[in-house]
């Protein structure tokens, strides 16, 4: 998705766009969607419903139609309240070579 806001620095003429291409979705915009998802898929129980009434006289289609309606609004909640996943985010570890603090001998000397 790509958002494009103002520059701050924009004295009341027209700023140019700063684009930010790997933005996430606002959390408003994420709700409105999964909100769309849910009313469409609840939308769809009730034709389901009367589409079985409609074809009570061949009782296998209107048993697929109440079959197929009786899922919908756990499917509709399961989608609704699902978020999408968030990005893979690369962690970046410390790597060092093991080395010695010193790589010579030292000699002792007595004395």
């Amino acid at each position: 998705m790509v958002v494009v806001s103002r520059s701050p620095r924009s004295s009341g003429k027209e700023a140019e766009p700063v684009l930010i291409t790997e933005a996430a979705p606002s959390f408003e915009d994420e709700h409105a969607a999964r909100k769309r998802k849910y009313a469409l898929m609840m939308g769809l129980r009730f034709p389901c419903l009367v589409l079985a009434g409609v074809f009570y006289h061949t009782w296998w289609l209107a048993l697929l139609f109440v079959v197929l309606s009786v899922p919908l609004p756990w499917v509709a909640v399961l989608i609704a309240n699902d978020r999408p996943p968030r990005k893979a985010e690369k962690v970046n570890h410390f790597q060092r070579e093991v080395k010695a603090i010193e790589h010579r001998e030292h000699r002792v000397i007595d004395g």
